[in-house]
């Protein structure tokens, strides 16, 4: 299988030796030893302040998007939600229920955020700001320097859901103002889905500690204190943290995240180049690195992604109900992937494109 899916994406052959092995018994100095370590690379990767913190919650990217707004905010809060899309309105639905007061910037699907949008949302008495920098649903990337320099001009914790851009596009904790950012373990990360990892600021460090969270699994604080020893309240995704340890030391090696940032928007860009040749279009000026929406120009009464999979053995991710008759399918770009499988799945396209399939 050729996997160019959003997640879970191709992991290398390191990555799965670990999760060959038997999973060992974690309440252990070996096992502290490796988390903590984990802690210190992520905030590395980031560019994260000496005095953040970062957890490691057994979940997927959905548990990390509750547990902060469970976590960082109350009902003294009102926050800003950018939403152009599913992930978008999943924090809406999250505020809604956690009785946070919420407004949301409505996008139209697949359009980028202008500072005219922002501009009216300009010193009013919003707590908070909260985006999904790569609304992984339409593939558009969000300028992460507007929103920046629109949260320090109006005092705001910037929380980003980074789950599928980190290590993709550029976010760096200080420079940017993030004061929570989430991502999850297999996207750009390339290790099996079943970690959230949250990383804070001290400014949400403080909120964590002011905050009552009524829940027992999803308290941070609770985490952040077993975090010190390098530990977690209840039995963490041990095999998958062994994995992450192994996959962030392999990036550090490899030139660590400017290296990565390159490598991943070089093989978007690669791909791009090649998808020209087709009756398709790559409608967005504003995509993450991550991932390509393909749109067709014409209706295509085949299902693109069936075929791909089931004739080729080749993995993209599929589009929205509502959208298939115009975007095609999602392509991509993390994990253990290089150009030349870009060409494999573009020889299955000509294929099928000399069988009149399109």
């Amino acid at each position: 299988m050729l996997n160019f899916t959003l997640g879970p994406v191709m992991s290398s052959d390191l990555v799965l030796k670990i999760g060959a092995e038997q999973t060992p018994y974690f309440r252990t100095p070996e096992f502290s030893k490796v988390n903590l370590e984990n802690e210190q690379l992520i905030k590395e990767l980031l560019c994260a302040s000496d005095d953040s913190r970062a957890v490691f919650l057994t979940g997927s990217g959905t548990a990390g998007m509750e547990a902060t707004v469970m976590n960082v905010f109350n009902e003294d809060d009102k926050v800003l939600i950018v939403n152009g899309g599913g992930f978008g309105q999943r924090f809406v639905d999250m505020c809604n229920l956690h009785n946070i007061d919420c407004d949301d910037i409505k996008l139209e699907f697949g359009h980028c955020l202008t500072p005219e949008m922002l501009n009216k949302y300009d010193g009013k008495d919003y707590t908070a700001f909260l985006v999904n920098i790569c609304e992984t649903s339409s593939g558009v990337y969000y300028d992460i320097d507007l929103i920046s320099e629109f949260c320090k001009k109006n005092n705001l914790l910037l929380v980003v859901d980074a789950i599928s851009s980190f290590l993709a596009n550029d976010l760096n904790m200080v420079e940017h103002g993030a004061d929570v950012v989430i991502i999850g373990s297999q996207k750009a990360l390339a290790c099996p889905p079943g970690i959230a990892i949250i990383a804070l600021s001290e400014k949400a460090l403080k909120r964590v500690e002011n905050n009552t969270c009524k829940s027992m699994y999803f308290d941070l604080e609770d985490m952040l204190v077993n975090g010190i020893r390098g530990q977690t309240p209840f039995t963490p995704a041990i095999t998958v943290i062994l994995q992450l340890n192994a996959r962030l030391k392999e990036l550090k090696d490899a030139g660590g995240i400017e290296a990565e940032l390159k490598r991943i928007s070089d093989l978007a860009q690669d791909f791009r180049s090649k998808i020209t040749e087709f009756p398709f279009e790559v409608k967005s000026n504003c995509l993450s690195n991550s991932v390509t929406t393909v749109h067709t120009k014409e209706k295509i009464e085949v299902n693109l992604v069936e075929i791909l999979k089931n004739e080729y053995d080749i993995w993209v991710s599929t589009a929205r109900d509502d959208l298939s008759e115009t975007m095609l399918f999602r392509v991509g770009h993390m994990g253990d992937l290089t150009p030349k499988d870009n060409d494999t799945l573009i020889e299955a396209l000509r294929d099928m494109q000399k069988r009149g399939l399109f």
